[in-house]
Order: structure tokens, then C-alpha cells, then sequence
């Protein structure tokens, strides 16, 4: 399988939670599924579509802080300036609030679109990855061609939900998978599973009416360890996503 393969760094990131508005804004500690897409519609500086295109990725960072902004709460105004009769437009006022940041955050990203290498070389817009202000820089992009390997390892990375109970580790997160700008912006959220652990292949538990991989698309130029090289998860933005799970019995 020939994929894109792309290396992105920064100095900081932060993937907010979409449900807390006020006070405290946490991050999740993997860029969401539809933070992916944007970034990807912004190197190609439109947007595209979402059908057929899957991604996997493997993505670290050195720490995590709080930092502390704020936003101005505006709403239109009655009355006049004082000492004129200048109408007033608005009034508001400014609210703190913590927010939760990632720091010198590395993102290698796997795309199942190699004709794309020119375009992420001379991306449209400025790179970047969560807040606007969050600046990247890609610092390697290639084709390459992945394998196929009876065993494998998985670390720092996003995994389906069928996942959380095979690996037994990690945790669930519901994180917005795609937006649907076609329609408003209508969110799709769906379940994964966040490994940060290393984890083997061979370690996965077996669960009635739940198959394990037995093939594993894995990237030749990762770190080796017991023999094995890093696998690749690949999920879509679009379309079947399966998330009952399956107790063991």
C-alpha cells in the first residue's frame, strides 16, 4: 500500500473539548478525526472530498500546561456615550478562562492519497494544527509504501472502538469525526480509543464475535522493537463505523 507520509511539528497545540464553553477549555490528547480533515482540506486549500479517504496517525507530545485567555462576551448596547449623543454600539464584558495546551507536539500522518505529495510540499495555507494560532511546520513529506506483517506494535495513536477491549489498555474518547460544511457544519461524533502505551499485537485479547487482524499494515521505517515495526490503524471520515461492543463471555 502506497501512502502519503507526512511529518508535522510545533510548539504548541490544543484540541478543545467541544462541550465546555465556559471557565475551562481541557484538549484531548489525540487531534480529533475532523481536525484531520480540516488540516488536509487546508493544504489542499479546498475543501474535498470525504468519500474513500482514510488516514492513520502516530502522534506525540512533551508535556501538557494550562495557559489562561479570554474572550470578550459582546451584545448590542442602548443608550449614548456618556457626554455625547453618540449612540452606543456594543457592550460586553471579558472572560478569563484556563486553557489546556500540548507542548512541541509531532504528528506523523499517513494519508491512502500519494498523488497528494505536491501539494502538502507547497500547502495553500499556513500549516497549522488545532487553534489558528498554532503554527506547524512540516519537516518531512514522502511517499512511501507500507507492509504487510503478521505481527505488529501500536503506540501513541488513535484506535477504533472495537479495539477497547482487545487491547484491554488506552481509553475511550467521543471525538468529533467530520463536519459536514455542506449542511452547517452538522458534527459526527463517533468512539475511539486513545493508545498511548505500547502495545502488541500479539497481546490482544481474543473476544467472542470479535475478530482480531491477523495482518497488519505496518511502516518499515519505524523504530524495530522484538523484531516488530510500528502498524498502522487506518479509519474513515465517512460512512460505516461500527461501535456496540462485544462482551466477553
Amino acid at each position: 500500500m502506497r501512502v502519503l507520509k507526512v511529518v508535522a511539528e510545533g510548539l504548541t497545540t490544543s484540541f478543545r473539548y467541544p462541550h465546555f464553553m465556559q471557565g475551562v477549555h481541557p484538549t484531548f490528547e489525540m487531534p480529533p478525526p475532523a481536525t484531520i480533515y480540516g488540516h488536509i482540506c487546508s493544504a489542499l486549500g479546498e475543501w474535498v472530498s470525504p468519500e474513500g479517504l482514510e488516514f492513520a496517525y502516530h502522534f506525540t507530545h512533551a508535556g501538557q500546561f494550562d495557559d489562561v485567555e479570554h474572550v470578550h462576551v459582546l451584545a448590542a448596547a442602548t443608550g449614548t456615550l456618556p457626554g455625547t449623543r453618540t449612540p452606543k454600539v456594543l457592550e460586553g464584558a471579558v472572560n478569563p478562562f484556563k486553557r489546556a495546551l500540548l507542548f512541541q507536539p509531532r504528528l506523523t500522518l499517513y494519508l491512502n492519497r500519494p498523488e497528494w505529495l505536491a501539494a502538502f510540499r507547497s500547502p495553500r495555507y499556513p500549516v497549522v494544527l488545532g487553534r489558528s494560532q498554532d503554527l506547524f511546520t512540516y519537516t518531512s513529506v514522502e511517499v512511501v509504501e507500507l507492509e504487510r506483517a503478521d505481527r505488529a506494535y501500536f503506540e501513541h495513536t488513535l484506535a477504533p472502538y472495537r479495539m477497547a477491549l482487545q487491547a484491554a489498555r488506552g481509553y475511550v474518547v467521543l471525538m468529533p469525526r467530520f463536519l459536514d460544511y455542506q449542511a452547517g457544519r452538522a458534527p459526527t461524533f463517533a468512539r475511539y480509543v486513545v493508545l498511548k502505551r505500547r502495545t502488541y499485537s500479539t497481546d490482544l485479547w481474543q473476544v467472542e464475535g470479535l475478530a482480531v487482524d491477523t495482518v497488519h499494515r505496518i511502516d518499515p521505517a519505524s523504530p524495530a522493537d522484538r523484531g516488530l515495526r510500528r502498524g498502522l490503524l487506518f479509519h474513515p471520515f465517512v460512512g460505516e463505523y461500527i461501535e456496540d461492543p462485544v462482551l466477553a463471555r
